[in-house]
């Protein structure tokens, strides 16, 4: 009997040592689950309960100084769903196959991509296929076969109403890229929202996107909606007036067609860029809905380089058109007056190398008015020896060459002033005279772009302010001073006005209004001559100055001086329409896109 007792008691110890183990594990279980584990267990619960939907602002519309519109907003469809949904087995295979039986191109790898660039949450809504007109989206919608956790969206598509007229200044929007997610300034943005990519779209993207609205929904275990939890409705971007004329843009680009240049025309007193038309240009329509790799290839590769902005970013060598900023420069400098003559026998002979005229027979004796008047090539040569590179450089620098004007616009070239320094350092060699005879015409080293030279001339015209060139209505800023004296500037303007009104300029004034002007023929190394003119209108009241290059237009006089004179009339005639600046962001409560949850 002891024994059998001993052997109960053994079994009910090992007995209740079980049941001691199993409470122990069961505790620890629950403290696993319920304490340290339990704000994990908590999101995952909320995440199968919880929807977060985002739904982008209209961005701020774009118009012209008279209200025409530049860019705006047309609604379109996207397909939504949720992670948690997209990422169950076969899923993407049935809606791909959907997708290409009503003739939309998107496959497996499409809609995978799509999916890996814009996951955060599994709980957060994402575009799956964007950009559906309201047909294409019933005609899905309706098929039997459409999946029931995915939904359609209303939302904001960008439209260019004056395409490849303006492409140049607005720019155009795209799907924000990995890179730019990194990005500091796109720091509020998600995977397949749209940021401007060029242009105002990209300058003023932090004044044109606006403010996204957000839904927090709750959902059943079959993922259809019970209630909103929470509406936070978005806002629009603030609208945008630009200083452009489009009517003058179109001409510009009509009187460009058929070949490569620019034409930039500016308000004289404020630096409102009236026209920066572009040739050849490109339609930012398809970029805004997308392209494909194959087609940006192509435009990149394009050798007419349609996606360069000629007028801030295409450097050429001024020519004659520098010649007025070098006579200001010896006038201020003392080494030259008005009435100081040399004589052009149609070359300048020096022991190095003989610097021919354009006129091979010669001007005969020329003061600086005449000079002007006729281009001499030879009486530059002589003024720009007199006054030397580095007082040259010292005027340069006052019209803040060399470097970005600071237009309102992305992508500006500050194009080249080269000098000694530069010389130096870019090719280990001296400065020569024969580098200054060059400079003092606008040739050699020096670069400028179509918008510099406008500016150049505005402070001619102005009486020596130097304006800042902007293209948004409200961002003038007031002009500098550059330090002329008005009875030297009176002397250049005049040898201006004779370029027009008797010399190589002629064909700027036959359209009806006074220029004051200046022709230029720029060397090209890869062909035939580029042709420029400047000029500002009217030559006796100044308020708009235009310049037009012609790529391998040859002859400034005839190819450059006609544009410039028709545009310069065209904006003088047709004044600026009244227009009222929004400078507040809008906010468009109660015109949310409506959510279609199922």
């Amino acid at each position: 009997m002891l024994e059998i007792r001993d052997t109960l008691d053994s079994r009910l110890r090992m007995l209740l040592w079980g049941i001691l183990a199993t409470m122990v594990f069961l505790f620890a279980g629950l403290y696993f689950f319920q304490v340290a584990q339990g704000d994990k267990y908590v999101r995952l619960a909320a995440s199968n309960r919880l929807r977060l939907v985002r739904f982008s602002s209209p961005r701020g519309e774009i118009y012209d100084r008279n209200g025409a519109p530049l860019a705006v907003n047309e609604t379109t469809f996207s397909i939504m769903g949720y992670p948690l949904d997209l990422d169950k087995p076969g899923m993407l295979q049935r809606l791909g196959g959907l997708l290409s039986a009503h003739g939309i191109p998107m496959y497996v790898e499409n809609l995978e991509q799509a999916i890996k660039k814009q996951r955060s949450a599994s709980y957060r809504v994402i575009q799956v296929v964007p950009n559906l007109t309201l047909i294409q989206m019933a005609d899905l919608v309706a098929d039997p076969e459409f999946p029931p956790q995915l939904f359609p969206m209303p939302v904001w598509r960008r439209i260019y109403p004056a395409g490849a007229l303006a492409a140049n200044i607005t720019g155009y929007v795209g799907e924000i890229s990995e890179s730019e997610l990194q990005e500091s300034r796109f720091g509020d943005y998600m995977g397949g929202d749209l940021v401007g990519k060029d242009g105002v779209e990209r300058f003023y993207e932090e004044n044109l996107r606006g403010v996204a609205g957000e839904e927090s929904i709750e959902v059943n275990a079959r993922g259809r909606k019970v209630r909103t939890i929470d509406l936070r409705a978005s806002e629009k971007g603030q609208d945008i007036h630009l200083t452009l004329d489009l009517g003058a843009q179109k001409l510009a680009m009509d009187l460009l067609s058929g070949h490569k240049g620019s034409v930039v025309a500016m308000d004289v007193r404020t630096g409102a860029v009236l026209v920066s038309a572009s040739s050849p240009t490109y339609d930012n329509n398809p970029l805004a809905w997308g392209i494909s790799v194959k087609e940006w290839r192509e435009m990149m590769e394009n050798r007419d380089r349609p996606l360069l902005d000629r007028s801030i970013a295409g450097v050429y060598p001024p020519a004659s058109t520098f010649k007025a900023l070098v006579a200001l420069a010896a006038l201020e400098e003392g080494v030259i007056k008005p009435s100081t003559t040399f004589t052009c026998a149609g070359a300048l002979t020096l022991p190095s190398r003989t610097f021919h005229c354009w006129r091979r027979g010669g001007h005969g004796s020329q003061n600086l008015v005449g000079a002007l008047q006729n281009s001499c090539d030879v009486y530059f040569y002589q003024t720009g020896m007199k006054l030397g590179i580095e007082r040259l450089l010292k005027w340069v620098k006052k019209f803040e060459l060399g470097v970005p004007t600071g237009i309102d616009l992305p992508g500006e070239s500050g194009g080249n002033t080269a000098g000694p320094e530069w010389k130096r350092a870019r090719y280990k060699e001296d400065w020569y005279q024969g580098d200054t005879i060059n400079y003092s015409i606008g040739q050699g080293f020096l670069l400028l772009t179509p918008l510099q030279i406008a500016r150049v001339y505005a402070a001619i015209a102005n009486d020596g302010q130097l304006v800042k060139p902007h293209v948004f209505s409200g961002s003038f800023q007031k002009p500098q001073d550059i330090g002329a004296r008005l009875d030297k500037l009176r002397v250049v303007q005049k040898g201006l006005r004779d370029v027009v009104s008797r010399g190589t300029g002629g064909r700027a004034g036959q359209y009806g209004v006074t220029v004051a002007g200046k022709t230029g023929t720029a060397q090209n190394s890869q062909g035939k001559d580029h042709a420029l003119f400047v000029g500002y209108a009217p030559a006796d009241k100044p308020q708009c100055v235009a310049v037009a290059m012609v790529e391998e237009g040859e002859h400034g006089s005839s190819a450059a001086a006609p544009i410039v004179g028709q545009v310069l009339v065209h904006i003088l005639n047709h004044p600026a329409a009244p227009t009222r600046v929004t400078t507040n962001r809008q906010t468009t409560r109660g015109r949310n896109p409506e959510v279609f949850i199922p």
